[in-house]
């Protein structure tokens, strides 16, 4: 590690951020406008994170565009227009590029950087930053705005490296775009970027295999483009929105609370109430028609049964049509996919559905794709095989204390924080939406804004009373691993195998790791601990920094 006891002023920060996405954009903001030195870090060649990333054909957000979008300056949200429903990616990556160059972020980003160490001093109280371009600065706290879904996972097939014509990852797609038209193409993996990008591609392509081992349950986005009177409406009320997201589970207003079980009202009621949500599109809506449908089996049947006849209806193969009928999960266990014409694409004759349940695929030949039982040849393969989710980020990075622990060893058995803010053993290391907070099942970019306020809310707090230190208390930090468990236990989630156990990652250990007790729980629990003093933390001063 290059030696960084004696850096010049211009390595030395209050703040070190990882990442520069819409987490670490905010922080940048957020800290700097209390006076603190801040420089944030990002692989990639821009801004975005996610959305610089995740370039597939047809990704696009799954939040309705007029509530994916900060909340903290009231210009920027009157000012911004959203073309439609839903924001595309190349228009939401516009949107976070609008907002560095408004608020002047990008001064404080170093791009094309790679964060490959960070080394905690138990003496001097500093952290140490290694690049991955040799440089190393040092910064009193770390704050990792990494993002739950940014460590792409290609399934390690046998052959992959012999294949003749060209692959891709959804989550590292090519800038410049690419174009199946004719080709031969494989899909792996019916997740959310699976969803989003078949029917595009199917479109240009010969042929397309999809090769499904799982399905998933997906409904209607009713995607359109966005209508004035909608848009003005949404914005005269935008305080009074965002305030009443604060009070939803999800962190997203405008839908009423349900107040009844599924199985208290009358089959034809039911289906009206399920039909009336499928026609409005959108999964939250779907989700809120009865008040139980992710605690109660029985009830959860109800809603999944009525999505699986939906698949039935539209595909006309009945063979296809229960392939893509999720028969392994309660539908809202999963991340719950939306999509536009998804269904409708198997019933082109140019697509086929493979189901690799049965058969697995065996390895990657050269000229395409080889099952236990049959060989597809293809011209082009796309991994839509999703990410390393909510760990994988900080686990690539050699995080450690001069005592010699490790991040890496500390969640060998999973992940262990406190709030999803922060890690025992670990002082001045902060994450945002990290597990054991809610951010992956709400809106994300609210939670993002409720944990970069709150770590300035605690550095403030440090600040006014002469401190510099915080950090978790390995009790504090068990009991809220224990209730993020209890919680989860009280639900249907545990029931699927989805990357919020880590069950697309060979050998991760299997471990619930969002916080589903809701944001609105969740956001009291956090400013009912900072109001007690920050209850559960040790704050201290610097041994470095004591006086003399």
């Amino acid at each position: 590690m290059p030696d960084a006891s004696n850096l010049p002023a211009e390595r030395q920060f209050d703040v070190v951020v990882v990442g520069g996405g819409l987490a670490g954009l905010y922080a940048i903001h957020r800290l700097r406008g209390m006076g603190l030195k801040v420089r944030a870090y990002e692989a990639g060649s821009g801004v975005g994170g996610t959305w610089f990333w995740n370039r597939y054909p047809g990704a696009r957000c799954d939040v309705e565009s007029l509530e994916y979008s900060y909340s903290f300056s009231d210009e920027l949200q009157q000012e911004w227009k959203w073309p439609e429903r839903y924001g595309t990616q190349p228009e939401i990556l516009r949107y976070i590029e609008h907002v560095a160059d408004r608020f002047d972020l990008r001064r404080d980003v170093e791009l094309n950087t790679r964060v490959k160490s960070a080394v905690f001093d138990k003496q001097s109280g500093d952290w140490t930053i290694v690049t991955d371009k040799g440089e190393a600065v040092r910064a009193r706290y770390c704050v990792m705005a990494a993002g739950n879904l940014s460590t792409p996972r290609v399934p390690d097939f046998k052959g992959i490296g012999d294949f003749r014509g060209k692959w891709y990852h959804s989550g590292l797609w090519p800038h410049e775009g690419v174009d199946f038209t004719g080709l031969r193409v494989g899909v792996i993996g019916t997740g959310s970027s699976g969803v989003q990008m078949i029917p595009i591609i199917a479109r240009q392509a010969k042929t397309l295999h999809v090769f499904q081992r799982t399905a998933n349950f997906s409904l209607p986005a009713r995607n359109a483009p966005m209508e004035p009177e909608r848009e003005s409406r949404h914005k005269a009320d935008y305080p009074a929105r965002r305030r009443a997201a604060y009070d939803t589970p999800f962190a997203i207003g405008g839908y009423p609370k349900p107040t009844q079980s599924a199985l208290a009202t009358s089959a034809g009621d039911r289906e009206a109430a399920y039909e009336a949500k499928w026609r409005e599109g959108g999964s939250i809506s779907f989700l809120y028609a009865y008040n139980d449908l992710l605690v109660n089996k029985q009830s959860n049947d109800t809603a999944s049964e009525f999505v699986r006849e939906k698949i039935r209806g539209i595909v006309t193969d009945p063979k296809v049509a229960e392939l893509l009928a999720p028969d392994d999960h309660p539908i809202g266990t999963k991340r719950l996919c939306l999509d536009t014409g998804y269904y409708e694409t198997y019933n082109r004759d140019n697509v086929t559905l493979v189901d690799v349940r049965s058969d697995p695929i065996a390895e990657i030949t050269p000229s395409g794709v080889k099952t236990g039982s049959a060989a597809y040849e293809l011209d082009a393969i796309v991994f839509a095989t999703g990410f390393d989710a909510m760990t994988g980020a900080l686990r690539e990075i050699d995080i450690r204390t001069t005592a010699g622990d490790t991040l890496a060893e500390k969640w060998e058995g999973g992940p262990l924080t406190y709030l999803g803010l922060m890690v025992a053993g670990f002082p001045n290391l902060f994450a945002i939406t990290g597990p054991g907070s809610p951010g992956v099942k709400t809106q994300m970019i609210a939670s993002i804004e409720q944990h970069v306020d709150w770590i300035a809310g605690c550095l403030g707090h440090l600040r006014a009373n002469g401190l510099d230190r915080i950090e978790a208390s390995p009790t504090a930090e068990t009991g809220w691993v224990a209730h993020v468990n209890a919680v989860a236990d009280g639900t249907l989630y545990p029931l699927a195998n989805s990357w919020y156990v880590g069950a697309n990652i060979p050998g991760k250990p299997r471990v619930f790791m969002p916080y589903v007790g809701g944001f609105d729980a969740y956001k009291r629990r956090c400013d009912a601990v900072a109001a007690n003093g920050y209850e559960g933390f040790v704050l201290s001063r610097s041994a470095a920094t004591q006086p003399a």
